[in-house]
């Protein structure tokens, strides 16, 4: 029996709104909300025409960040998503034109899948309103990848040095390119490495994302409660700072003489006794070597709910890096001497709102009719989805527990359930391919995280397959598949092999396809689908992740089934299911 934990919490569906209202009501003079989603953090007296605009963002659960850093001489505004999920471009929108002052926005978020798709496309769409993006991907955990594909490394607690030498490069004055280049150079000096004792759980399950024995720790862990790079027995606090010590000084490259900024990070559940003997142990050995500590910082500034464990952070500082370090800011979670009043010429001119999108209106009279999958069949279908979804949303988070950060099938049922808003308020014989790009808006907008963008990008490839028809027959429900398949592959560049939804959707479709030409009807496509996405289901079991979260732990994630993958099936079974319910 799974053990269950307890949170301060109302309904888990409104956390992060009660949150962000919460904390808005703590810092009035700090902080306002922008924008439709109610997602955007903007700092009061952050945004000013002229000035870059920093843009922070991530999931929640991570307090404080991301929010926390938003204020006077750091970031002027945050997307804030779902637990462990990324902002929705949306609400990374709603953020950029908040913090926009014409003069240029940098993005800044950790290097996960979901935050770069989700970011990449809320830059896009605000590069074409005319505002120029600069991105950068902060990858500062070494135990994710090795050297040599540091670019493939996540971004943990050194998110604080990045954002930190950002915000304070815009605030004096420095023009976009050079704010970019300065947030480089801290995201290319800076290393973190973190031990986690103890597992956290999400506000939606109440159970521990990962087991752990009571004499055991994980090295290396992520910050969403991923898995760490090996389990070793527990030791004393000395023992494990040097083993998070040692490849953060090798990277470096640390001589005597050098400065460096010091962060002795707690997860949410590691008290300061504990991170005061880690900072002890991190001075003693920085001594020893003549490394001098600049500035340090000491408890909880990234968090992962109520992981227990630590993380050190090292920025070997320059000149350039150590002024923007000391540059004064005031944000809620971070104060560095005293923040400058804003110019009483300063100036914030109106922003400029989304303008709205021409929809697309198809002649029905030209549409193919011919099919059993008719417009009320699709929605019955679909609704049908939603409701099998929700109904192993636990399960898929337990897989994805093993190998991940333990929210898929929570961000899944968030997507779902927005698809079932968008399916009640359809009429009964809309137009399959509308309804498609409908269920697209709706998920990227509710999920954010990597599923978000996939599933959008597969819903409007669907629709493109097939809006040349009213109803579906075999043929036509076999391009669709193919469709969602296709979707997924231009946005999130996975391959079959790579342990995702791919290896379930890309057998699906091949099988769908051969279905259709050897003349079955639409019944026999999707059973060939469905029994092909359960064999690449469990295919996955055998392969080792080499995208996502999970390829960071390399022959862990062996001997377990992917989580996009089972809900790909999932999929495909209850539009089977439904389908012949139908009959």
């Amino acid at each position: 029996m799974s053990i269950k934990t307890k949170k301060l919490i109302n309904a888990p569906e409104n956390i992060i709104p009660e949150f962000i209202e919460g904390l808005i009501a703590a810092y009035p003079d700090m902080l306002c909300v922008e924008g439709s989603t109610g997602r955007a953090v903007v700092a009061q007296q952050g945004p000013r025409d002229g000035k870059v605009g920093i843009v922070i963002g991530g999931g929640s659960g991570h307090e404080p960040a991301f929010a926390g850093y938003v204020g006077q001489g750091l970031a002027d505004a945050a997307a804030v998503g779902n637990v462990f999920a990324s902002p929705s471009p949306e609400q990374i929108l709603d953020a950029g034109r908040a913090a926009d002052g014409g003069a240029g926005v940098v993005f800044l978020y950790g290097n996960y899948t979901g935050d770069v798709l989700n970011f990449t496309m809320a830059a896009e769409e605000l590069e074409a309103e005319g505002t120029p993006v600069r991105q950068i991907a902060v990858a500062d955990d070494v135990a994710s990848a090795p050297f040599e594909r540091r670019h493939e490394r996540r971004g943990v607690a050194g998110d604080f040095f990045v954002f930190k030498c950002a915000g304070a490069a815009a605030d004096l004055g420095e023009p976009l390119q050079r704010v970019e280049e300065l947030a480089r150079l801290a995201n290319d000096r800076c290393r973190s490495m973190g031990v986690a004792l103890g597992a956290c759980s999400l506000p939606q399950t109440g159970t521990p994302n990962f087991e752990i024995g009571a004499a055991d720790m994980e090295i290396g862990m992520g910050l969403h409660g991923e898995p760490g790079m090996r389990r070793e027995p527990l030791a004393p606090a000395d023992a494990v700072t040097d083993v998070l010590m040692e490849p953060i000084l090798r990277e470096l490259g640390l001589n005597d003489g050098d400065r460096v900024a010091v962060l002795v990070n707690g997860l949410g559940a590691t008290t300061q006794l504990e991170l005061f003997l880690v900072f002890r142990r991190v001075k003693q050995i920085l001594d020893q070597r003549s490394i001098h500590i600049h500035a340090n910082w000491v408890g909880e500034y990234a968090t992962s709910l109520e992981m227990a464990g630590a993380s050190v952070t090292l920025l070997k500082l320059d000149d350039a890096l150590t002024r923007l370090l000391d540059h004064p800011c005031r944000t809620p979670a971070l104060t560095v001497g005293a923040a400058a009043e804003r110019p009483v010429d300063a100036q914030r001119s109106v922003r400029k709102t989304r303008a709205i999108k021409d929809v697309v209106v198809l002649d029905r009279a030209t549409l193919a009719t011919g099919g059993r999958i008719t417009p009320p069949a699709f929605l019955a279908m679909m609704r049908a989805v939603s409701v099998a979804i929700r109904a192993q949303k636990d399960w898929l988070s337990q897989l994805d527990g093993v190998i991940g950060d333990g929210d898929h099938g929570v961000t899944m049922d968030i997507g779902w359930t927005a698809v079932g808003h968008v399916l009640d308020a359809q009429p009964r014989d809309a137009v399959i391919a509308q309804t498609c790009e409908q269920m697209a808006q709706a998920f990227l907008t509710a999920v954010g995280a990597s599923s978000g963008p996939l599933y959008a990008g597969a819903f409007r490839s669907a629709a493109a397959a097939v809006n040349t028809r009213l109803n579906l027959d075999s043929a036509a429900l076999a391009a669709w598949i193919a469709g969602m398949n296709n979707g997924i592959l231009a946005r999130g560049g996975a391959k079959p092999g790579d342990k995702t939804m791919i290896d379930a959707w890309a057998p699906a479709a091949e099988a769908a396809a051969i279905a259709a030409q050897a003349g079955g009807d639409e019944r026999a496509v999707l059973q060939a689908a469905c029994d092909a996405a359960k064999t690449g289901m469990d295919d996955t079991a055998g392969i080792e992740s080499r995208r996502g979260r999970s390829a960071k732990l390399g022959l862990r994630s062996i001997g377990h089934i992917d989580p996009g993958a089972a809900s790909a099936y999932l999929t495909l079974r209850a539009m089977h299911e439904a389908l012949l319910g139908l009959e």
